[in-house]
């Protein structure tokens, strides 16, 4: 395969960073236990299929308008250090070791922030970065709006899409290892599809639509 694409929270680490963020920002005073219930709330409304991925993530980056792009930043690098560090799943590190080996583009596909991705990449040493890069104004303070289509659903599609035609290739020379549902758009146009430690619904679709599902273990 050309490119290896890569989803984060809960597929090479072993929980979603987005629930451990939240918990941390109210610990830290940065957000109000109202703000973050309400947080909360849209993440289980995802999960259980009751509101779309672009309205959870996109309230999510809304509400940063104001914000100085410097101080997330910089809260974001001392939660890496501390808490995501040690939660990479072994499969994971192994199978971006295996598809490096293989000579293919080994790209992080993920609907975290930039400066999320810009940690895991140079961790892992990957080719590319495709997430959710929050927009800043000429004096350092987010928008409120990302920098292209959200990365997400059929945004991953077009960011994957995207990725593979600058590389020159076609996604269908392309792999995608992800463990949720909500990635089934890229899931279904990449020519290996991975469900890794997938969720109950991609479990379920995986098994019928004969895509390997695998455990990467824990960190």
């Amino acid at each position: 395969m050309r490119i290896a694409f890569f989803d984060l929270d809960q597929t090479l680490i072993a929980v979603n960073s987005a629930r451990m963020w939240i918990r941390r920002e109210v610990a830290l005073g940065q957000l109000t236990r109202s703000q973050a219930l309400r947080a909360a709330t849209w993440l289980v409304r995802y999960q259980l299929g009751f509101a779309s991925v672009e309205d959870a993530v996109g309230r999510a980056i809304a509400a940063l308008a104001g914000t100085r792009a410097l101080d997330i930043r910089e809260r974001t690098d001392s939660f890496y250090d501390r808490q995501v560090r040690p939660l990479f799943r072994p499969g994971g590190l192994a199978e971006v070791e295996r598809a490096r080996s293989a000579g293919a583009r080994t790209v992080l596909l993920t609907s975290s922030s930039n400066y999320m991705a810009d940690r895991v990449g140079a961790e892992l040493k990957l080719d590319g970065l495709l997430c959710n890069h929050l927009e800043v104004d000429t004096e350092g303070f987010h928008t409120g709006r990302t920098v292209g289509p959200l990365c997400f659903g059929v945004g991953k599609l077009a960011h994957a899409r995207a990725e593979a035609s600058r590389t020159g290739v076609g996604l269908d020379e392309c792999s995608f290892f992800t463990d949720s549902i909500a990635d089934l758009p890229v899931l279904e146009q990449v020519g290996r599809a991975v469900a890794v430690n997938p969720d109950p619904r991609l479990s379920r679709l995986a098994k019928k639509r004969g895509w390997e599902v695998v455990d990467w273990g824990t960190p």
